[in-house]
């Protein structure tokens, strides 16, 4: 990956093909194992690395080359995915770093993105390191439970960074929309772990709050016998292994317990209605959390087309890529022609109150 955000030798332009691409996975449970089989099935040459033998030899039998280093799994790539357990992410980052060829763009899949960016800078990385989080999983774990299918069309969180670091966004964006068919939303790391705090890391406590206390409750059986699709959908991710959710949680901490406020506020105004016997403010308050529930699928989104210019500092084009992230849009395409770069991006139609003030 030369300056400019052009592609290196070896390296196909962002928008172009990448079935040369050499790539590893560092990390192969349920997300990781999901990145390394959808890249072999897309015909990449692929490498994947578990510190559990078991796992590594698991790789094997699904015809995916796992040595028995990460420094081997890492040497030559020309990407490598950090999918281990979160709080294992700062000290692996320089590690592969150092094992890895210098223009090889690196990226992960935690679900907090400022530790771990915070990382990169003081590593000196950031020109090479892309923080990631696809948005899409399941309560299983592990290699034996990903599938390649997992993450297809997923929301994938991609923080771009002026400067170098934004030729590597640029190529990483194109891989993720040809192989995952990926909708790529760039953003700010302070602004993902606000918005995933909300969007994921508050359910996770709600469920495990609503599942807790049914396990307390003194009809417990009764209640489970009773139990139809709004308990399962409510605590779906109460299943989630809880090592791995009590991680997540603790890595987003601050911002958890300030959205955990905002609900509960909510909360307690749906209390006060049904205490007051208020059905004009109880429905009032349901039908107000009806609508946000039905843009998840029926919200429309308008086609835009922005160029800028491949070199410089780029500071423009990153400014512009975190408002739309910010905005709820995502890129469908990222092209790198002579001294341009094209994105087509996709943004919510009608606007919301910020777009419209925009």
């Amino acid at each position: 990956m030369t300056g400019d955000g052009t592609a290196g030798p070896g390296r196909p332009e962002a928008g172009g093909g990448y079935a040369g691409v050499r790539a590893a996975v560092v990390g192969t449970g349920l997300i990781g194992g999901s990145v390394l089989l959808r890249l072999r099935d897309a015909g990449l040459d692929v490498t994947g690395w578990d510190p559990d033998p078991a796992t590594r030899e698991h790789a094997r039998r699904q015809w995916v080359t796992a040595p028995e280093t990460v420094e081997e799994a890492v040497a030559g790539r020309d990407v490598v995915f950090l999918c281990g357990p979160l709080p294992t992410l700062p000290a692996t980052l320089p590690l592969v770093a150092a094992a890895s060829p210098p223009g090889c763009v690196l990226t992960d899949v935690g679900s907090t993105k400022a530790e771990v960016a915070a990382a990169a800078a003081r590593h000196g990385l950031l020109d090479r390191f892309v923080p990631g989080h696809p948005m899409a999983g399941a309560e299983s774990a592990g290699l034996t439970a990903a599938a390649p299918t997992l993450l297809d069309g997923a929301a994938w969180v991609l923080c771009p960074a002026a400067g170098p670091a934004t030729g590597a966004f640029r190529w990483l964006t194109g891989l993720l929309l040809e192989v995952f068919r990926a909708r790529v939303v760039p953003m700010a790391a302070a602004a993902h772990d606000t918005a995933a705090a909300l969007a994921s890391h508050v359910p996770h406590l709600l469920a495990g709050a609503l599942a807790g206390a049914v396990r307390r409750a003194t009809l417990r059986d009764a209640v489970l016998a009773l139990a139809a699709g709004s308990f399962r959908d409510g605590t779906r991710v109460a299943g989630t292994p809880a090592v791995r959710t009590a991680n997540m949680l603790l890595g987003n901490r601050e911002r958890v317990l300030r959205e955990l406020a905002g609900v509960t506020a909510y909360l307690d105004e749906l209390a006060d209605a049904l205490r007051s016997g208020d059905a004009e403010r109880l429905t009032a308050l349901h039908a107000e959390a009806g609508a946000a529930r039905e843009l998840l699928s029926g919200r429309a989104y308008a086609t835009r087309v922005r160029d800028f210019p491949a070199s410089g500092d780029h500071a423009d084009e990153v400014a512009w890529l975190r408002e739309l992230g910010a905005a709820g849009g995502h890129l469908g395409g990222c092209h790198v022609r002579a001294d341009r770069v094209a994105y087509t991006a996709h943004v919510p139609d009608p606007p919301g109150p910020r777009q419209a003030a925009d």
